[in-house]
């Protein structure tokens, strides 16, 4: 298949999508969300294919982040629609799908970046890379499963303050809080990405699906947890804040919060 906003090449036995949209950072929009899980999709039905790696085109962002020009405007409804249809086509899809999936974070992985490496089975960095969760600065909360990814992988403590001060920490950073499992250069991360994709190809497909799914049953006790993030991410967009959040952003200047 064809695709405008992703790249997919298949190597031997390891498929490689490159998110391709380097004038917006590789931001996330509808039309990449629907056209990486459409090549998931075809991909995890190629018995050809045993492992999966996602990058980003350049060498600046892995996914910067959600395109905010897409939501700026929505509604409390649309708001939770956009939660719920983005976990349901992506970010629990990719979790879930039976071939093991890396997040080769060559860059910044910001808001609906980092969740997206963070739905990914692990994560490798280049030494570059900044991630966060800036969403509160906006107005609003991670919606694509941040809230529950992240405590998962960097602890609780970690995890509030990670979100709550929307900052950002460096690839080093990241593997210290076992955020990602190594840190390459630039030259270096798809190699090493491929090496240990080479490594998991050497062993039973079959037993590697099984291995996801008991790993994944061990947080199933979160699945409320991501329901009130939905909810809460909707909730959001009625706010003050949300509207300020977004049109400072848009607009290049700092938000000045009316508060609740």
């Amino acid at each position: 298949m064809s695709y405008e906003t992703i790249q997919v090449a298949l190597g031997e036995a390891v498929a490689t999508i490159t998110i391709n949209r380097p004038k917006k950072l590789n931001a996330l929009n509808r039309e990449t969300i629907q056209e990486l899980h459409e090549a998931l999709s075809e991909l995890e039905q190629d018995a050809d294919v045993k492992v999966i790696i996602i990058t980003g085109s350049g060498e600046k962002a892995f996914v910067a982040g959600a395109d905010i020009s897409e939501f700026a405007d929505f509604s409390v409804k649309k708001g939770k629609k956009l939660a719920a249809k983005g976990q349901e086509l992506l970010f629990d899809f990719i979790e879930n799908l039976s071939k093991p999936v890396i997040a080769a974070v060559n860059g910044f992985a910001l808001g609906g970046g980092l969740e997206l490496a963070m739905a990914c089975h692990f994560r490798v960095a280049s030494d570059n890379a900044k991630m966060g969760l800036p969403e509160v600065s906006l107005g609003v909360i991670p919606g694509y499963g941040g809230t529950q990814r992240l405590p998962q992988l960097v602890g609780k403590g970690r995890a509030m303050e990670m979100i709550m001060t929307a900052g950002m920490i460096s690839a080093e950073q990241a593997k210290n809080y076992g955020l990602v499992n190594h840190v390459a250069t630039q030259e270096e991360l798809l190699p090493l990405c491929h090496k240990i994709a080479e490594k998991i190809c050497n062993n039973s497909p079959v037993a590697i699906s099984h291995a996801i799914k008991a790993v994944n049953a061990g947080f199933m006790n979160t699945v409320n947890g991501y329901e009130q993030e939905i909810e809460a991410f909707g909730t959001c967009f009625g706010t003050d804040d949300f509207a300020e959040g977004t049109t400072a952003f848009l607009e290049k200047r700092k938000a000045d919060f009316p508060g609740s």
